[in-house]
């Protein structure tokens, strides 16, 4: 561990993998970076005090016990989005600015999406899968077209805005709900409320953050709310949604197919039995698309992540 002059101001600490692109980027605002993508948690306690600056990804809690040696930490930057690592009122109590890179990652995110909706409806990893294997099925891989489908977003923010522009382009008609925002519609989307998503699609995307109340908010009673048979995709939170709720549902016909980057428990190697068998059912179904978590995790996006955070610490030090 390099040992840091306490007395010197503009040192930020960035305590995860980034692009290296974040080293030059906040040379040029006047700071002084400090890359130690692999520290640990007790290092992270035992030096934070020399810093004015800390950048993270998704390994660090930040919590009170982190930030307990700080004595002029300015910033806190979230290389990604997503604020649910971060005790925000232990933050706003220490008078330390929060910022997030939400917009970085929203053009990656939307392409995802889109990506995996037409390989479900269009059977395009079933129908690779046995050409491959000297299989010729036309009429089995027949699909469905995305014109003329209604999509349900929930949560308008950066990405389900990014998104229903990619859908409207589709020739499909957009309806968004979002608990915080009123008066959006526009002309990629209409403002709608959940009774009428409920009521009218066929596509439901989820863009919500994780919170206690969105905790679960998909299981069997919500699903069961949906007139029609659905199909649903996910890119936001994977404990947003009861994965043994979305299998019953793909056996009972309530999901037609399900486009999941996030998972409840992503940590594969330590499932409980009872997510094991979960996960094993819905790898064995061809209604099911699966991706590790990477929706925002494009080359543009690793380098737009960096430009978004460093322009937003960029105001604070003028």
């Amino acid at each position: 561990m390099n040992t840091i002059n306490p007395t010197n101001r503009g040192l930020v600490l960035i305590a995860d993998e980034m692009h290296l692109s974040i080293e030059p980027m906040l040379k040029a605002i006047g700071y002084i970076p400090d890359y130690k993508p692999t520290i640990k948690r007790q290092e992270i306690i035992d030096i934070i005090g020399n810093y004015e600056g800390l950048i993270i990804r998704s390994k660090t809690f930040v919590d009170e016990e982190l930030l307990q040696n700080t004595t002029h930490l300015k910033f806190i930057g979230r290389a990604g989005a997503g604020l649910e690592l971060i005790d925000i009122e232990v933050v706003r109590e220490k008078n330390i600015q929060l910022f997030a890179a939400n917009e970085g990652n929203r053009v990656a995110v939307a392409e995802h999406i889109i990506g995996m909706l037409l390989c479900l409806m269009n059977k395009i990893l079933v129908a690779d899968s046995q050409v491959r294997k000297g299989v010729w099925l036309r009429e089995e891989n027949r699909g469905y077209e995305l014109m003329g489908k209604i999509v349900g977003i929930i949560g308008y923010g950066n990405n389900g805005s990014e998104t229903a522009k990619r859908l409207k382009a589709f020739g499909c008609k957009v309806l968004a709900y979002d608990k915080f925002k009123t008066n959006f519609s526009d002309d990629f989307v209409t403002e709608a409320s959940m009774e009428r998503i409920f009521e009218e699609a066929d596509i439901i995307s989820l863009h919500i953050s994780l919170t206690d109340e969105s905790s679960k908010m998909v299981n069997t009673n919500y699903l069961s709310r949906f007139k029609k048979n659905i199909y649903l995709l996910n890119a936001s939170r994977g404990e947003i949604v009861v994965l043994k709720d979305v299998v019953a549902a793909l056996e009972n016909g309530k999901i037609r197919g399900a486009c999941l980057d996030v998972l409840e428990n992503e940590k594969l190697q330590k499932l409980s039995p009872e997510q094991q068998a979960v996960f094993e059912k819905l790898t064995h179904s061809d209604r099911v698309i699966l991706t590790p978590h990477i929706a925002g995790w494009t080359h543009e996006s690793y380098i737009k992540i960096n430009e978004v955070l460093v322009e937003k610490i960029a105001q604070l030090s003028l």
